[in-house]
């Protein structure tokens, strides 16, 4: 686990143009000084991630938003009050002190305070903000933990701080809270369950956005193995058929199947708590690639609460193509 002279050390990294992967609630991020134009720039190498796909600001509490973003409505001022630290990022106006090369470009900026002791403790050593995608090649399964971090990208990241295994296991929830109507551009931690009780009325999850923010290609989180949606009561039967085709099969077996046979080359029960599956989805997807499985059989959880996320994060990984 992260030292406080860890942190320190961090901070000076940061400082000096480099690049530090963070633990924090919801995934490892890898992060450079919001204000450095080419350090931000190096993360985008790094990762491999096209330059018009924004990245989000992590500053220290909500007290500093005004310090990076102009013209926050009433609505972001209350979610922010509500919910940071912790999986909220708000899509706002961009202040002066995000460079271009932050926002793929955008007018509008991503921002969150993240809710883990030791992203909060580097953020206030540093004493600035923090851009900080997931630290992982784009468009591949996210970390939840150190090591998924140093196997991905190795020397390519200066420095790395151990806060553990993420809480939360996905990423936050982006919101578009540039008008006096939220809605949701990216589903994550805080449930849309969660944001409605807070603001008294429904928000929208839309499926296409004209604000660009993380998580919105086509093809995002993905293993190597190719993941194949289908309904819960067809996984086993599928993944028998694909077997017998010659794929080497990963299941992501539902609850309510949980004592059901299945012929398979790796077979994952899925936790009934949706907390839980959330907790370790990456980390399920990661092992059926370890095991060898080129291909992967799931289906999507009841879309409410986490599983709304959850849902979000397996179409994304199955890419445009969902079926064998």
């Amino acid at each position: 686990m992260a030292t406080t002279s860890d942190i320190e050390k961090a901070a000076e990294v940061l400082r000096a143009g480099g690049l530090v992967a963070l633990p924090t609630e919801t995934v490892y991020g890898l992060g450079a000084n919001a204000e450095d134009p080419a350090a931000v720039t190096r993360i985008f190498q790094v990762k491999g991630r096209p330059i018009s796909h924004p990245l989000i600001v992590h500053i220290g509490g909500a007290e500093d938003l005004d310090h990076w973003v102009q013209g926050v409505p009433a609505t972001a001022r209350l979610l922010a009050e509500r919910f940071w630290p912790g999986p909220l990022t708000l899509v706002l106006q961009r202040g002066r002190r995000v460079p271009l090369e932050a926002t793929g470009g955008l007018e509008t900026v991503a921002v969150r305070v993240p809710d883990h002791p030791v992203a909060l403790a580097l953020l206030k050593a540093f004493g600035g903000g923090v851009t900080a995608p997931s630290a992982n090649r784009f468009g591949s399964v996210s970390p939840t933990t150190a090591d998924h971090v140093r196997a991905e990208l190795g020397e390519a990241v200066d420095f790395v701080l151990d806060g553990g295994p993420c809480e939360i296991g996905l990423e936050s929830t982006i919101v578009d809270a540039t008008g006096e109507i939220p809605s949701i551009l990216r589903p994550g931690g805080v449930t849309r369950e969660d944001l409605e009780a807070v603001l008294g009325c429904p928000i929208a999850v839309p499926s296409t956005s004209h604000v660009r923010v993380p998580g919105q290609h086509p093809s995002h989180y993905a293993p190597r193995a190719r993941v194949v949606l289908v309904e819960a009561e067809k996984v086993t039967a599928e993944a028998e058929r694909a077997q017998e085709q010659g794929h080497q099969v990963g299941v992501l077996l539902p609850p309510s199947f949980a004592d059901a046979p299945v012929k398979a080359h790796a077979v994952v029960a899925v936790p009934a708590s949706t907390a839980a599956y959330a907790r370790r989805l990456y980390g399920f997807l990661r092992e059926l690639d370890q095991r060898g499985c080129d291909l992967i059989v799931a289906s999507l959880p009841v879309e409410e609460g986490l599983g709304l996320a959850i849902a979000n994060r397996l179409r994304r990984a199955a890419g445009p193509r969902t079926t064998v």
